[in-house]
């Protein structure tokens, strides 16, 4: 059941009405997107794997949502995350495919890069992706004008990233939603954000990268989680757009 509406401030009720599922949401990006979706008078639900404490106090705060625990990565849960969704709130009409993994391991390394690595991040990226956007899709045709926004990478549009497989199954990610934008529309639409470096907890350690970019990227940061969340909601407020992938990297891409 939806929690008890509480007292906020909402910059706009654009949303209101509308339920809004974000993967990997108790903390990073998948947080500042759930605040500002919140913020637009949607019910959110939040997910996670672990970080289970973190997800529910998140989804406590918030005008209107709930929590779910569930792997993307297992058919089985990414099944029942879709009909929980449903189930409590009714319908599901916003998708935020944020849920991601990665293993840091230097392009050159390639005996690292084994295919045992390749197998688990290409599980949740690519495969849990898909296999939660295939169960949301009647549910987001069903509310009239759905949406699915994926949460990529740079180094799914350039050579780099955390490590070869990471990269491409971000690649994969990106393709995916120019392909799934071609094959659903027009009643849902499917775009991708391609953020570079994001200060997250994730990242927190990065201290090399993190230079790098301040060096190199024409807006001499890495990007906050709101960063990314902001270009997140425009997307979800463009109803004339899909099938894009929007890059979020300061500009550093253009070096």
């Amino acid at each position: 059941m939806t929690t008890p509406t509480r007292t906020s401030s909402r910059s706009d009720d654009r949303f209101a009405g509308q339920v809004v599922l974000i993967t990997g949401s108790s903390s990073g990006i998948g947080e500042a997107t759930a605040r500002q979706f919140a913020d637009c008078g949607a019910t959110v639900v939040i997910n996670s794997v672990h970080s289970v404490d973190a997800g529910r106090a998140l989804a406590a705060e918030l005008p209107l949502a709930s929590y779910v625990q569930a792997d993307i990565a297992d058919e089985a849960d990414a099944k029942r995350l879709i009909e929980q969704v449903v189930d409590s709130h009714g319908r599901l009409d916003v998708l935020v495919n944020n849920a991601g993994t990665t293993a840091v391991i230097p392009h050159g390394d390639l005996e690292a890069a084994n295919p045992e690595v390749w197998r688990r991040i290409f599980d949740t990226n690519v495969i849990g992706t898909w296999q939660l956007t295939v169960a949301a899709v009647p549910h987001l045709r069903a509310a009239g004008h759905g949406q699915v926004i994926n949460v990529s990478s740079l180094a799914g549009e350039r050579p780099v990233g955390s490590s070869i497989p990471y990269a491409c199954s971000k690649a994969a990610m990106s393709h995916m939603t120019r392909l799934l934008a071609n094959t659903l529309g027009p009643d849902i639409r499917v775009n991708a954000v391609a953020p570079g470096l994001v200060d997250t907890p994730w990242t927190e350690d990065w201290t090399v990268v993190r230079q790098f970019v301040q060096a190199q990227a024409p807006l001499q940061r890495s990007a906050t989680p709101e960063d990314v969340s902001e270009v997140i909601m425009g997307l979800a407020r463009s109803t004339y757009v899909t099938g894009e992938v929007v890059l979020v990297d300061g500009g550093l891409s253009l070096r």
